[in-house]
Protein backbone atom coordinates (compact mmCIF):
# COMPACT_ATOMS: atom_id res chain seq x y z
CA UNK A 1 0.00 0.00 0.00
CA UNK A 2 2.56 2.23 0.86
CA UNK A 3 2.15 5.84 2.28
CA UNK A 4 -1.70 5.99 2.85
CA UNK A 5 -1.79 9.14 5.00
CA UNK A 6 1.18 12.11 6.27
CA UNK A 7 0.85 14.73 8.84
CA UNK A 8 3.17 17.61 10.13
CA UNK A 9 2.32 18.26 14.15
CA UNK A 10 4.41 20.01 16.69
CA UNK A 11 5.61 18.35 20.07
CA UNK A 12 5.37 20.89 22.97
CA UNK A 13 5.55 18.55 26.16
CA UNK A 14 3.18 20.79 28.37
CA UNK A 15 0.13 19.77 25.79
CA UNK A 16 0.41 16.19 27.41
CA UNK A 17 -1.83 16.71 30.59
CA UNK A 18 0.58 15.44 33.00
CA UNK A 19 3.33 17.44 31.82
CA UNK A 20 1.24 20.74 31.68
CA UNK A 21 -1.11 20.24 34.38
CA UNK A 22 -3.84 22.32 33.54
CA UNK A 23 -1.22 24.72 31.52
CA UNK A 24 -2.02 22.64 28.22
CA UNK A 25 -5.63 24.76 28.00
CA UNK A 26 -3.65 27.65 26.02
CA UNK A 27 -2.68 26.08 23.38
CA UNK A 28 -6.74 24.42 23.13
CA UNK A 29 -6.78 24.77 19.38
CA UNK A 30 -4.02 22.75 18.76
CA UNK A 31 -4.63 20.19 21.09
CA UNK A 32 -8.30 19.89 19.49
CA UNK A 33 -6.62 19.48 15.78
CA UNK A 34 -3.92 17.13 17.50
CA UNK A 35 -7.38 15.11 18.12
CA UNK A 36 -8.50 15.29 14.92
CA UNK A 37 -4.98 14.08 13.45
CA UNK A 38 -5.46 11.29 15.64
CA UNK A 39 -8.81 10.19 14.54
CA UNK A 40 -7.86 10.36 11.26
CA UNK A 41 -4.80 8.24 11.87
CA UNK A 42 -6.88 5.69 13.00
CA UNK A 43 -9.27 5.67 10.20
CA UNK A 44 -6.40 4.60 8.10
CA UNK A 45 -5.88 1.52 9.80
CA UNK A 46 -1.73 1.99 9.76
CA UNK A 47 0.06 -0.87 10.18
CA UNK A 48 3.30 1.11 10.59
CA UNK A 49 3.58 5.03 11.66
CA UNK A 50 6.90 6.33 10.84
CA UNK A 51 7.83 9.78 12.95
CA UNK A 52 10.93 11.74 12.17
CA UNK A 53 11.79 13.54 15.13
CA UNK A 54 14.11 16.71 15.34
CA UNK A 55 14.75 15.09 19.27
CA UNK A 56 15.88 11.78 18.26
CA UNK A 57 19.87 11.02 17.72
CA UNK A 58 21.09 13.50 15.11
CA UNK A 59 24.81 13.75 13.00
CA UNK A 60 26.10 15.69 10.85
CA UNK A 61 26.30 13.45 8.39
CA UNK A 62 24.36 10.86 8.37
CA UNK A 63 20.29 9.93 9.02
CA UNK A 64 19.84 7.70 12.22
CA UNK A 65 17.03 5.21 12.23
CA UNK A 66 16.57 3.70 15.80
CA UNK A 67 17.71 0.47 15.83
CA UNK A 68 16.31 -2.99 17.50
CA UNK A 69 13.02 -4.22 18.07
CA UNK A 70 11.48 -1.43 20.48
CA UNK A 71 12.37 1.17 22.43
CA UNK A 72 10.75 2.61 26.00
CA UNK A 73 10.35 6.33 26.93
CA UNK A 74 8.58 8.46 29.41
CA UNK A 75 7.91 12.58 30.31
CA UNK A 76 10.14 11.83 33.16
CA UNK A 77 12.53 14.77 32.37
CA UNK A 78 9.20 16.80 32.51
CA UNK A 79 8.24 15.85 36.18
CA UNK A 80 5.98 13.28 34.90
CA UNK A 81 7.01 9.54 34.67
CA UNK A 82 4.04 8.41 35.22
CA UNK A 83 3.18 9.36 31.26
CA UNK A 84 4.92 6.16 30.05
CA UNK A 85 5.64 4.65 25.90
CA UNK A 86 6.73 1.02 24.98
CA UNK A 87 6.89 0.57 21.18
CA UNK A 88 7.59 -2.07 19.00
CA UNK A 89 9.79 -1.13 15.92
CA UNK A 90 9.32 -2.41 12.17
CA UNK A 91 12.27 -4.08 12.26
CA UNK A 92 11.75 -5.30 8.04
CA UNK A 93 10.99 -1.61 6.95
CA UNK A 94 13.92 -0.11 8.74
CA UNK A 95 16.05 -2.70 6.98
CA UNK A 96 14.70 -2.10 3.62
CA UNK A 97 14.82 1.86 4.01
CA UNK A 98 18.73 1.06 4.93
CA UNK A 99 19.51 -1.53 2.58
CA UNK A 100 17.96 1.20 -0.38
CA UNK A 101 20.19 4.24 1.50
CA UNK A 102 23.27 2.03 1.41
CA UNK A 103 22.11 0.82 -2.60
CA UNK A 104 21.80 4.62 -3.48
CA UNK A 105 24.66 5.74 -1.54
CA UNK A 106 22.10 8.22 0.90
CA UNK A 107 23.74 8.03 4.37
CA UNK A 108 20.93 6.43 6.81
CA UNK A 109 20.85 3.46 8.68
CA UNK A 110 20.77 2.09 12.17
CA UNK A 111 24.60 2.73 13.35
CA UNK A 112 25.46 5.17 16.62
CA UNK A 113 22.61 4.93 18.72
CA UNK A 114 23.46 7.48 21.61
CA UNK A 115 20.23 6.94 23.36
CA UNK A 116 17.64 4.39 23.20
CA UNK A 117 14.84 6.13 24.83
CA UNK A 118 11.73 7.71 23.07
CA UNK A 119 12.17 11.19 22.98
CA UNK A 120 9.55 13.66 23.29
CA UNK A 121 9.36 14.47 19.46
CA UNK A 122 7.99 11.07 19.47
CA UNK A 123 6.06 10.30 22.33
CA UNK A 124 4.04 13.66 21.81
CA UNK A 125 2.87 12.91 18.99
CA UNK A 126 2.53 8.91 20.29
CA UNK A 127 0.32 10.70 23.06
CA UNK A 128 -2.45 11.65 21.08
CA UNK A 129 -2.01 9.06 18.43
CA UNK A 130 -2.03 6.01 20.90
CA UNK A 131 -5.48 7.06 22.27
CA UNK A 132 -7.21 6.82 19.14
CA UNK A 133 -5.71 3.48 17.32
CA UNK A 134 -3.42 0.77 18.46
CA UNK A 135 -1.77 -2.35 16.84
CA UNK A 136 0.91 -0.13 14.85
CA UNK A 137 4.70 -0.84 14.58
CA UNK A 138 6.76 2.43 14.64
CA UNK A 139 9.53 3.71 12.51
CA UNK A 140 11.56 6.59 14.52
CA UNK A 141 14.14 8.56 11.92
CA UNK A 142 16.17 11.18 13.03
CA UNK A 143 17.12 14.41 11.06
CA UNK A 144 20.96 15.35 10.09
CA UNK A 145 22.89 18.05 9.10
CA UNK A 146 22.91 17.30 5.23
CA UNK A 147 20.82 19.44 2.82
CA UNK A 148 17.19 19.79 2.75
CA UNK A 149 17.54 17.86 -1.24
CA UNK A 150 19.10 14.93 0.97
CA UNK A 151 16.33 15.03 3.63
CA UNK A 152 13.77 14.55 0.66
CA UNK A 153 15.55 11.76 -0.85
CA UNK A 154 15.32 9.72 2.31
CA UNK A 155 11.90 10.73 2.48
CA UNK A 156 11.49 9.16 -0.77
CA UNK A 157 13.16 6.25 -0.11
CA UNK A 158 10.86 5.44 3.24
CA UNK A 159 8.16 5.83 0.24
CA UNK A 160 9.72 2.93 -2.04
CA UNK A 161 10.25 0.74 1.15
CA UNK A 162 6.85 1.20 1.93
CA UNK A 163 5.96 0.21 -1.56
CA UNK A 164 8.39 -3.01 -1.71
CA UNK A 165 6.94 -4.35 1.57
CA UNK A 166 3.08 -3.54 0.47
CA UNK A 167 3.13 -1.96 4.14
CA UNK A 168 0.64 0.86 4.97
CA UNK A 169 2.35 3.50 6.35
CA UNK A 170 1.55 7.30 7.95
CA UNK A 171 4.49 9.29 8.01
CA UNK A 172 4.18 11.33 11.13
CA UNK A 173 6.48 15.00 10.81
CA UNK A 174 7.63 15.82 14.05
CA UNK A 175 8.71 19.79 14.61
CA UNK A 176 7.81 22.86 15.96
CA UNK A 177 7.96 26.21 14.16
CA UNK A 178 9.39 28.98 15.04
CA UNK A 179 11.02 29.59 18.49
CA UNK A 180 10.93 33.09 17.96
CA UNK A 181 8.09 34.58 18.31
CA UNK A 182 7.69 36.65 21.23
CA UNK A 183 9.50 38.79 23.36
CA UNK A 184 9.18 36.55 25.77
CA UNK A 185 9.60 33.44 24.26
CA UNK A 186 11.94 31.16 24.88
CA UNK A 187 14.49 32.37 22.56
CA UNK A 188 13.12 36.03 22.23
CA UNK A 189 11.76 37.73 19.19
CA UNK A 190 13.47 38.07 15.48
CA UNK A 191 11.47 39.37 12.93
CA UNK A 192 12.36 35.88 11.17
CA UNK A 193 9.92 34.14 13.51
CA UNK A 194 6.79 35.20 12.41
CA UNK A 195 7.77 34.99 8.55
CA UNK A 196 8.67 31.53 9.01
CA UNK A 197 5.73 30.35 10.57
CA UNK A 198 3.71 32.15 7.97
CA UNK A 199 5.50 31.18 5.10
CA UNK A 200 5.63 27.42 6.09
CA UNK A 201 2.00 27.09 6.94
CA UNK A 202 1.07 28.65 3.81
CA UNK A 203 3.27 26.56 1.78
CA UNK A 204 2.16 22.77 3.90
CA UNK A 205 -1.47 24.35 3.43
CA UNK A 206 -1.64 24.71 -0.13
CA UNK A 207 0.70 21.30 -0.45
CA UNK A 208 3.10 23.29 -2.03
CA UNK A 209 6.20 21.48 -1.14
CA UNK A 210 8.59 22.82 -3.30
CA UNK A 211 8.54 25.67 -1.89
CA UNK A 212 10.15 23.90 1.12
CA UNK A 213 13.26 24.27 -0.34
CA UNK A 214 13.33 27.53 -0.71
CA UNK A 215 14.14 28.50 2.88
CA UNK A 216 17.98 29.63 3.43
CA UNK A 217 19.68 28.07 5.82
CA UNK A 218 20.38 31.16 7.44
CA UNK A 219 17.08 32.15 7.57
CA UNK A 220 15.48 28.94 9.45
CA UNK A 221 18.44 29.43 12.04
CA UNK A 222 17.79 33.69 12.43
CA UNK A 223 14.24 31.93 12.72
CA UNK A 224 14.98 29.47 15.66
CA UNK A 225 12.76 27.20 13.21
CA UNK A 226 12.98 23.19 14.73
CA UNK A 227 10.97 21.25 12.20
CA UNK A 228 11.87 22.06 8.93
CA UNK A 229 13.93 19.45 8.01
CA UNK A 230 11.50 16.82 9.38
CA UNK A 231 8.89 18.52 7.14
CA UNK A 232 11.01 17.58 3.98
CA UNK A 233 11.59 14.66 4.62
CA UNK A 234 7.37 14.20 4.66
CA UNK A 235 7.08 16.03 1.65
CA UNK A 236 9.47 13.06 0.20
CA UNK A 237 7.35 10.64 1.18
CA UNK A 238 4.81 11.87 -0.79
CA UNK A 239 6.80 12.91 -3.93
CA UNK A 240 5.17 12.60 -7.36
CA UNK A 241 1.51 12.39 -6.28
CA UNK A 242 -1.26 14.39 -5.68
CA UNK A 243 -2.18 15.50 -2.37
CA UNK A 244 -5.11 16.78 -0.49
CA UNK A 245 -3.84 19.23 2.11
CA UNK A 246 -5.59 20.42 4.99
CA UNK A 247 -4.50 22.95 7.42
CA UNK A 248 -5.91 22.80 10.86
CA UNK A 249 -4.31 25.18 13.29
CA UNK A 250 -1.74 27.57 14.04
CA UNK A 251 -0.51 28.73 17.14
CA UNK A 252 1.54 31.56 18.94
CA UNK A 253 0.39 31.36 22.33
CA UNK A 254 3.92 30.68 24.06
CA UNK A 255 6.34 32.25 22.04
CA UNK A 256 6.53 29.27 19.99
CA UNK A 257 4.78 28.33 16.38
CA UNK A 258 2.51 25.04 16.98
CA UNK A 259 0.90 24.18 13.54
CA UNK A 260 -0.71 21.41 12.33
CA UNK A 261 -1.26 20.16 8.85
CA UNK A 262 -2.89 16.96 7.07
CA UNK A 263 -2.01 15.18 3.62
CA UNK A 264 -3.65 12.99 2.17
CA UNK A 265 -1.98 11.21 -1.06
CA UNK A 266 -3.81 10.86 -4.27
CA UNK A 267 -2.89 9.63 -7.96
CA UNK A 268 0.31 10.00 -9.39
CA UNK A 269 1.05 13.55 -10.70
CA UNK A 270 4.52 14.09 -12.51
CA UNK A 271 4.05 17.79 -11.90
CA UNK A 272 4.91 16.88 -8.00
CA UNK A 273 8.38 15.46 -8.11
CA UNK A 274 9.67 18.52 -6.71
CA UNK A 275 13.28 17.63 -6.11
CA UNK A 276 13.74 16.02 -9.76
CA UNK A 277 12.34 19.45 -11.38
CA UNK A 278 14.83 21.32 -8.36
CA UNK A 279 17.73 19.14 -9.38
CA UNK A 280 17.17 19.43 -13.48
CA UNK A 281 16.37 23.88 -13.50
CA UNK A 282 19.85 23.38 -11.12
CA UNK A 283 21.90 21.60 -13.54
CA UNK A 284 21.28 23.75 -16.05
CA UNK A 285 22.15 26.98 -13.99
CA UNK A 286 25.51 25.25 -13.27
CA UNK A 287 25.98 24.21 -16.83
CA UNK A 288 25.39 27.41 -18.08
CA UNK A 289 27.38 29.17 -15.36
CA UNK A 290 30.15 26.64 -16.09
CA UNK A 291 30.04 27.24 -19.83
CA UNK A 292 30.74 31.21 -19.05
CA UNK A 293 33.77 29.86 -16.69
CA UNK A 294 37.15 31.88 -17.47
CA UNK A 295 40.07 28.72 -18.43
CA UNK A 296 41.20 29.18 -15.18
CA UNK A 297 38.49 27.40 -13.80
CA UNK A 298 37.59 25.20 -16.76
CA UNK A 299 41.17 23.70 -16.66
CA UNK A 300 39.95 22.75 -12.78
CA UNK A 301 36.59 21.38 -14.39
CA UNK A 302 38.23 19.09 -16.76
CA UNK A 303 40.81 17.85 -14.41
CA UNK A 304 38.37 16.63 -11.99
CA UNK A 305 35.94 15.04 -14.50
CA UNK A 306 38.84 13.27 -15.76
CA UNK A 307 39.94 11.78 -12.57
CA UNK A 308 36.20 11.31 -11.32
CA UNK A 309 35.06 8.92 -14.78
CA UNK A 310 38.32 7.59 -16.21
CA UNK A 311 40.80 7.40 -13.09
CA UNK A 312 43.69 9.23 -15.08
CA UNK A 313 45.17 12.63 -14.73
CA UNK A 314 45.30 14.81 -17.67
CA UNK A 315 47.71 16.08 -19.42
CA UNK A 316 47.99 20.05 -19.92
CA UNK A 317 45.76 20.45 -23.22
CA UNK A 318 46.86 22.55 -25.99
CA UNK A 319 45.61 26.23 -26.33
CA UNK A 320 46.02 27.73 -22.76
CA UNK A 321 46.53 31.26 -21.95
CA UNK A 322 50.18 32.06 -21.82
CA UNK A 323 48.75 32.84 -17.86
CA UNK A 324 48.67 29.20 -17.08
CA UNK A 325 51.51 28.05 -19.02
CA UNK A 326 54.18 30.36 -18.97
CA UNK A 327 54.21 31.23 -15.24
CA UNK A 328 54.53 29.50 -11.96
CA UNK A 329 52.03 30.19 -8.71
CA UNK A 330 51.12 28.28 -6.09
CA UNK A 331 47.15 27.67 -6.30
CA UNK A 332 44.19 25.87 -4.46
CA UNK A 333 41.17 24.84 -5.84
CA UNK A 334 37.82 24.71 -3.93
CA UNK A 335 34.87 22.49 -4.98
CA UNK A 336 31.44 23.05 -3.05
CA UNK A 337 28.42 20.80 -3.82
CA UNK A 338 25.29 22.79 -2.92
CA UNK A 339 26.69 25.58 -1.33
CA UNK A 340 28.70 22.76 1.07
CA UNK A 341 32.49 22.54 0.89
CA UNK A 342 32.98 19.47 -0.71
CA UNK A 343 37.17 19.45 -1.29
CA UNK A 344 39.91 22.00 -0.91
CA UNK A 345 43.39 21.48 -1.51
CA UNK A 346 46.50 23.87 -2.72
CA UNK A 347 49.72 24.81 -2.77
CA UNK A 348 51.45 27.40 -0.99
CA UNK A 349 54.40 27.72 -3.49
CA UNK A 350 54.42 26.55 -6.59
CA UNK A 351 55.55 22.85 -7.11
CA UNK A 352 54.91 22.09 -10.49
CA UNK A 353 56.58 23.20 -13.84
CA UNK A 354 53.75 25.64 -14.62
CA UNK A 355 50.41 27.05 -13.18
CA UNK A 356 48.36 24.96 -15.68
CA UNK A 357 49.38 21.95 -13.68
CA UNK A 358 49.46 23.28 -10.37
CA UNK A 359 45.72 23.42 -11.02
CA UNK A 360 45.23 20.14 -13.07
CA UNK A 361 47.08 18.50 -9.52
CA UNK A 362 45.16 20.31 -6.76
CA UNK A 363 42.13 19.62 -8.87
CA UNK A 364 42.83 15.95 -8.08
CA UNK A 365 43.82 16.14 -4.79
CA UNK A 366 40.69 18.35 -3.69
CA UNK A 367 38.31 16.21 -5.55
CA UNK A 368 39.78 13.41 -4.19
CA UNK A 369 42.45 13.29 -1.52
CA UNK A 370 40.81 15.92 0.69
CA UNK A 371 40.72 13.66 4.02
CA UNK A 372 37.78 15.43 5.38
CA UNK A 373 35.52 14.13 2.48
CA UNK A 374 35.46 11.04 0.08
CA UNK A 375 36.45 11.00 -3.38
CA UNK A 376 33.63 12.72 -5.62
CA UNK A 377 31.52 10.28 -7.47
CA UNK A 378 30.29 10.48 -10.50
CA UNK A 379 27.20 11.07 -10.21
CA UNK A 380 28.03 14.54 -8.46
CA UNK A 381 29.58 16.28 -11.19
CA UNK A 382 26.60 18.06 -12.05
CA UNK A 383 25.99 19.60 -8.87
CA UNK A 384 29.77 20.90 -8.36
CA UNK A 385 30.77 24.19 -8.36
CA UNK A 386 34.86 24.91 -8.72
CA UNK A 387 36.92 28.06 -7.75
CA UNK A 388 40.67 28.81 -8.36
CA UNK A 389 42.96 30.70 -6.16
CA UNK A 390 46.30 31.68 -7.10
CA UNK A 391 48.40 32.75 -5.27
CA UNK A 392 50.65 35.74 -4.66
CA UNK A 393 54.14 35.56 -3.20
CA UNK A 394 53.80 35.39 0.95
CA UNK A 395 54.87 38.18 2.69
CA UNK A 396 56.55 38.73 6.18
CA UNK A 397 54.27 41.23 8.46
CA UNK A 398 55.10 41.98 11.79
CA UNK A 399 51.40 41.88 13.37
CA UNK A 400 47.94 40.70 12.66
CA UNK A 401 47.24 44.67 12.31
CA UNK A 402 48.66 44.33 8.65
CA UNK A 403 46.08 41.90 7.69
CA UNK A 404 42.43 42.58 6.13
CA UNK A 405 40.07 39.64 5.61
CA UNK A 406 38.94 40.48 2.46
CA UNK A 407 42.06 41.49 1.12
CA UNK A 408 44.99 38.83 2.47
CA UNK A 409 45.23 35.45 3.23
CA UNK A 410 47.04 34.43 6.35
CA UNK A 411 50.12 31.90 6.67
CA UNK A 412 51.29 31.00 10.30
CA UNK A 413 54.34 29.08 11.34
CA UNK A 414 55.47 27.50 14.16
CA UNK A 415 58.54 25.12 13.69
CA UNK A 416 57.40 22.51 11.29
CA UNK A 417 54.16 23.55 11.48
CA UNK A 418 52.75 25.79 8.97
CA UNK A 419 48.28 26.41 8.48
CA UNK A 420 47.24 28.62 5.46
CA UNK A 421 43.10 30.72 5.17
CA UNK A 422 42.74 32.16 2.07
CA UNK A 423 40.73 35.60 2.32
CA UNK A 424 37.21 36.40 2.30
CA UNK A 425 35.58 33.34 2.97
CA UNK A 426 32.12 32.93 4.10
CA UNK A 427 32.11 33.12 8.12
CA UNK A 428 35.65 34.65 8.54
CA UNK A 429 34.74 38.01 9.32
CA UNK A 430 37.91 38.93 11.71
CA UNK A 431 41.35 38.95 11.59
CA UNK A 432 41.28 37.27 15.30
CA UNK A 433 39.03 34.34 13.83
CA UNK A 434 41.53 34.34 10.55
CA UNK A 435 44.17 33.49 12.70
CA UNK A 436 42.25 31.36 15.21
CA UNK A 437 41.55 29.04 12.20
CA UNK A 438 44.87 29.10 10.61
CA UNK A 439 46.59 27.83 14.05
CA UNK A 440 43.77 25.32 14.33
CA UNK A 441 44.47 24.28 11.00
CA UNK A 442 48.37 23.62 11.77
CA UNK A 443 47.63 22.24 15.39
CA UNK A 444 49.01 25.52 16.91
CA UNK A 445 48.11 26.49 20.37
CA UNK A 446 46.43 29.76 20.42
CA UNK A 447 49.31 31.43 22.75
CA UNK A 448 52.37 29.94 20.60
CA UNK A 449 54.30 32.32 19.24
CA UNK A 450 54.08 32.02 15.18
CA UNK A 451 55.78 33.63 12.21
CA UNK A 452 52.54 35.54 10.11
CA UNK A 453 52.84 36.30 6.46
CA UNK A 454 50.15 37.35 3.86
CA UNK A 455 49.27 36.76 0.49
CA UNK A 456 46.95 38.06 -1.88
CA UNK A 457 45.29 35.89 -4.14
CA UNK A 458 43.56 36.08 -8.07
CA UNK A 459 39.97 34.08 -7.15
CA UNK A 460 38.75 32.72 -10.13
CA UNK A 461 34.71 31.16 -10.21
Amino acid sequence: MGIVGACMVPHPPMIVPAVGRGSEKQIEATRSAYARVAAEIAALSPETIVISSPHATMYADYFHISPGSGARGSFARFNAPQARFREDYDVALVKAVEDIGAAEGLPAGTRGERDPALDHGTMVPLHFIRQACGGFRLVRVGLSGLPLEAHYRLGQLIRRAADELGRRVVFVASGDLSHKLQSYGPYGYAPEGPEYDARVMDACGRGAFGELFDFDEAFCERAAECGHRSFVIMAGALDGVAVQARRLSHEDITGVGYGICTFRPGEPDASRRFLEIREAAQAARLAARRRACDPWVQLAWQSVESRVLTRRVMDVPEGLPEALTGRRAGAFVSIHKQGRLRGCIGTIAPTRASLAEEIIHNAVSAATRDPRFDPIRPDELAWLEISVDVLGEPEDIDSQDALDVKRYGVIVTSGGRRGLLLPDLEGVDTVARQVAIARQKAGIGPKEPVRLQRFEVVRHT
